[in-house]
């Protein structure tokens, strides 16, 4: 299984470390495409890249993968965009959510939820193993 992963870089990276612990989780399912998004070095390593290479390359992951996990905590314009081309493509897709006081979830997002190909699901880390398998098998 090809999974891929979409986590706030441009946005943000106060959660690159969530996204590491649940990359790692995530492997024991299939090969997540892209893993980068939970490295602490993820900007300096594609500063060279173009904006079209990195759109690129991303769609063409995108393309590839079985399935879609966001962790949509940390709003991003990217992973939004991501998560529409997937919806598009008829993709079976997972975001996760941390609800905090001062974290709002895109109702776009929240909205999207149909219990099926689009599911939304508020998590804490904890509870991210179970998710994942009740998801992925």
């Amino acid at each position: 299984m090809k999974i891929y992963f979409c986590g706030s870089i441009g946005g943000g990276r106060q959660d690159d470390e969530i996204y590491a612990r649940l990359i790692e989780k995530l492997q024991t399912y299939g090969e997540v495409l892209t893993k980068h998004v939970g490295s602490k070095t993820v900007v300096q390593d594609e500063i060279d890249l173009t904006a079209k290479y990195i759109h690129d390359r991303d769609v063409r992951w995108l393309e590839e993968s079985d399935v879609v996990v966001a962790e949509v905590t940390q709003i991003s314009m990217g992973v939004g965009y991501e998560l529409g081309r997937a919806a598009a493509m008829g993709m079976k897709i997972l975001c996760l959510y941390r609800p905090s006081p001062d974290k709002r979830l895109s109702d776009m997002i929240a909205g999207a939820h149909n219990g099926t190909k689009f599911i939304v699901k508020k998590y804490t880390e904890e509870e991210a193993e179970q998710i994942f398998k009740d998801f992925l098998i």
